[in-house]
Protein backbone atom coordinates (compact mmCIF):
# COMPACT_ATOMS: atom_id res chain seq x y z
CA UNK A 1 0.00 0.00 0.00
CA UNK A 2 1.11 3.74 -0.78
CA UNK A 3 0.48 6.16 1.61
CA UNK A 4 0.00 8.50 -1.57
CA UNK A 5 -0.80 7.60 -5.14
CA UNK A 6 0.02 10.31 -8.23
CA UNK A 7 -2.06 9.73 -11.32
CA UNK A 8 0.15 11.06 -14.39
CA UNK A 9 -1.84 11.28 -16.97
CA UNK A 10 0.86 12.26 -20.11
CA UNK A 11 0.40 9.62 -23.09
CA UNK A 12 3.88 10.21 -23.22
CA UNK A 13 6.50 7.66 -21.47
CA UNK A 14 9.41 9.38 -19.75
CA UNK A 15 8.10 13.11 -21.08
CA UNK A 16 7.80 16.19 -18.53
CA UNK A 17 4.79 15.23 -16.76
CA UNK A 18 6.26 12.14 -15.89
CA UNK A 19 9.57 13.99 -14.61
CA UNK A 20 7.21 16.33 -11.94
CA UNK A 21 5.75 13.34 -10.50
CA UNK A 22 8.85 11.47 -10.10
CA UNK A 23 10.07 15.05 -8.74
CA UNK A 24 7.13 15.11 -6.37
CA UNK A 25 7.29 11.07 -5.37
CA UNK A 26 10.88 11.43 -4.34
CA UNK A 27 10.11 14.79 -2.05
CA UNK A 28 7.13 12.79 -0.59
CA UNK A 29 9.72 9.54 0.12
CA UNK A 30 12.65 11.32 1.34
CA UNK A 31 10.03 12.54 4.22
CA UNK A 32 8.62 9.01 4.78
CA UNK A 33 5.95 9.15 3.01
CA UNK A 34 5.53 6.00 0.39
CA UNK A 35 4.33 6.63 -2.99
CA UNK A 36 3.23 5.03 -6.73
CA UNK A 37 3.18 6.82 -9.55
CA UNK A 38 0.19 5.14 -11.78
CA UNK A 39 0.76 6.15 -15.56
CA UNK A 40 -2.13 6.67 -17.66
CA UNK A 41 1.28 5.74 -20.95
CA UNK A 42 -1.73 3.25 -23.51
CA UNK A 43 -5.07 3.84 -20.85
CA UNK A 44 -7.89 4.85 -22.70
CA UNK A 45 -10.22 6.04 -20.01
CA UNK A 46 -13.87 7.14 -21.09
CA UNK A 47 -16.64 9.04 -19.58
CA UNK A 48 -19.23 8.49 -17.00
CA UNK A 49 -22.44 7.26 -18.20
CA UNK A 50 -24.00 8.11 -14.99
CA UNK A 51 -25.68 4.71 -14.98
CA UNK A 52 -25.76 4.96 -11.26
CA UNK A 53 -23.64 1.27 -11.03
CA UNK A 54 -21.41 2.86 -8.79
CA UNK A 55 -23.81 3.88 -5.75
CA UNK A 56 -24.87 0.30 -5.71
CA UNK A 57 -21.61 -1.86 -6.35
CA UNK A 58 -18.83 0.73 -5.17
CA UNK A 59 -16.71 0.65 -8.24
CA UNK A 60 -17.58 1.74 -12.10
CA UNK A 61 -19.45 -0.31 -14.22
CA UNK A 62 -16.85 0.46 -17.50
CA UNK A 63 -14.11 -2.23 -16.95
CA UNK A 64 -11.04 -0.18 -18.71
CA UNK A 65 -8.77 -0.68 -15.88
CA UNK A 66 -9.35 2.04 -13.78
CA UNK A 67 -11.34 0.05 -11.18
CA UNK A 68 -8.19 -1.40 -10.09
CA UNK A 69 -6.48 2.26 -9.58
CA UNK A 70 -9.99 3.27 -7.12
CA UNK A 71 -8.62 0.41 -5.61
CA UNK A 72 -5.45 2.04 -4.80
CA UNK A 73 -6.22 5.35 -4.06
CA UNK A 74 -9.16 3.90 -1.34
CA UNK A 75 -6.17 2.85 0.54
CA UNK A 76 -3.62 5.95 0.31
CA UNK A 77 -4.04 9.16 2.53
CA UNK A 78 -3.06 11.46 -0.33
CA UNK A 79 -3.79 12.05 -4.17
CA UNK A 80 -1.93 13.97 -6.56
CA UNK A 81 -2.89 14.12 -10.12
CA UNK A 82 -0.97 15.54 -12.76
CA UNK A 83 -1.42 16.79 -16.49
CA UNK A 84 0.34 17.81 -19.13
CA UNK A 85 -1.29 20.75 -21.08
CA UNK A 86 -1.38 21.01 -24.82
CA UNK A 87 -4.56 23.04 -25.54
CA UNK A 88 -5.21 25.15 -22.55
CA UNK A 89 -6.55 22.59 -19.88
CA UNK A 90 -5.91 19.25 -18.50
CA UNK A 91 -5.96 16.15 -20.42
CA UNK A 92 -9.59 14.97 -21.26
CA UNK A 93 -8.50 10.84 -20.48
CA UNK A 94 -7.42 12.98 -16.73
CA UNK A 95 -10.98 14.53 -16.58
CA UNK A 96 -12.91 11.34 -17.59
CA UNK A 97 -10.96 9.50 -14.62
CA UNK A 98 -11.40 11.74 -12.00
CA UNK A 99 -15.04 12.41 -12.62
CA UNK A 100 -15.62 8.56 -12.54
CA UNK A 101 -13.30 8.60 -9.66
CA UNK A 102 -15.93 11.26 -7.61
CA UNK A 103 -18.93 9.31 -9.10
CA UNK A 104 -17.37 5.91 -7.26
CA UNK A 105 -16.74 8.14 -3.88
CA UNK A 106 -19.36 10.39 -3.74
CA UNK A 107 -22.03 7.53 -4.91
CA UNK A 108 -20.75 5.31 -1.99
CA UNK A 109 -18.32 5.77 1.35
CA UNK A 110 -16.84 9.08 0.08
CA UNK A 111 -13.36 7.63 0.15
CA UNK A 112 -11.93 11.20 -1.52
CA UNK A 113 -13.17 12.91 1.82
CA UNK A 114 -10.09 14.49 3.94
CA UNK A 115 -7.72 13.21 1.43
CA UNK A 116 -4.46 15.28 0.93
CA UNK A 117 -2.99 16.20 -2.27
CA UNK A 118 -3.41 18.74 -5.05
CA UNK A 119 -2.98 18.80 -8.97
CA UNK A 120 0.22 19.59 -11.18
CA UNK A 121 0.25 21.23 -14.60
CA UNK A 122 2.93 21.27 -17.38
CA UNK A 123 3.06 22.99 -20.61
CA UNK A 124 5.02 24.55 -23.10
CA UNK A 125 4.08 28.24 -22.76
CA UNK A 126 0.30 28.66 -21.49
CA UNK A 127 -2.99 26.98 -19.87
CA UNK A 128 -1.01 25.76 -16.68
CA UNK A 129 -3.18 28.05 -14.48
CA UNK A 130 -6.68 27.16 -16.30
CA UNK A 131 -5.63 23.41 -15.83
CA UNK A 132 -5.16 24.12 -12.46
CA UNK A 133 -7.96 25.38 -11.33
CA UNK A 134 -10.24 22.80 -13.34
CA UNK A 135 -8.55 20.21 -11.58
CA UNK A 136 -9.08 21.58 -8.40
CA UNK A 137 -13.05 21.72 -8.95
CA UNK A 138 -12.39 17.84 -8.72
CA UNK A 139 -10.41 18.63 -4.85
CA UNK A 140 -12.87 20.70 -3.51
CA UNK A 141 -16.33 18.72 -4.73
CA UNK A 142 -15.02 15.85 -2.87
CA UNK A 143 -14.02 17.69 0.26
CA UNK A 144 -10.48 16.85 0.11
CA UNK A 145 -7.61 18.72 1.65
CA UNK A 146 -5.71 20.71 -0.70
CA UNK A 147 -2.03 21.56 -0.11
CA UNK A 148 -0.08 24.29 -1.79
CA UNK A 149 3.43 25.41 -2.21
CA UNK A 150 5.32 28.66 -2.36
CA UNK A 151 3.99 28.82 -6.09
CA UNK A 152 1.61 27.40 -8.36
CA UNK A 153 2.17 23.71 -9.01
CA UNK A 154 3.22 23.63 -12.56
CA UNK A 155 6.03 24.18 -14.66
CA UNK A 156 7.38 24.79 -18.36
CA UNK A 157 8.79 22.68 -20.71
CA UNK A 158 7.92 21.06 -24.46
CA UNK A 159 10.47 18.46 -25.56
CA UNK A 160 10.50 15.35 -23.68
CA UNK A 161 12.70 16.60 -20.49
CA UNK A 162 12.40 19.94 -21.12
CA UNK A 163 10.94 20.47 -17.83
CA UNK A 164 13.92 19.82 -15.86
CA UNK A 165 15.50 23.15 -17.13
CA UNK A 166 12.76 24.96 -15.03
CA UNK A 167 14.90 25.21 -11.79
CA UNK A 168 11.80 27.27 -10.07
CA UNK A 169 9.11 24.88 -11.63
CA UNK A 170 11.20 21.52 -10.25
CA UNK A 171 11.52 23.17 -6.98
CA UNK A 172 8.02 24.00 -6.27
CA UNK A 173 6.57 20.84 -7.35
CA UNK A 174 9.52 19.62 -4.38
CA UNK A 175 7.68 22.14 -2.15
CA UNK A 176 4.74 20.54 -3.08
CA UNK A 177 5.88 17.22 -2.22
CA UNK A 178 6.84 18.12 1.10
CA UNK A 179 4.07 19.91 2.17
CA UNK A 180 1.52 16.91 1.34
CA UNK A 181 4.19 14.70 3.23
CA UNK A 182 4.35 17.76 6.45
CA UNK A 183 0.73 17.56 6.55
CA UNK A 184 -0.26 13.85 6.15
CA UNK A 185 2.03 13.39 9.11
CA UNK A 186 0.50 16.20 11.04
CA UNK A 187 -3.03 14.46 10.76
CA UNK A 188 -1.82 10.99 11.54
CA UNK A 189 -0.61 12.20 14.39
Amino acid sequence: MSDVIILNASPRKNGNTEILCKECADALESNGIRTEIISFTGCEFTSCKACGYCGKHGKCSIDDGLNDIIAKIREASGLVVASPVYFGTARGDLMSAIQRISMVSYGGDRFLSKMVGGPIAVGRRGGQTAALQELLMFYFINDMIVVGSDYWNMAFGRDKGEVADDEEGVRTVRKFGENIALVIKSLNG
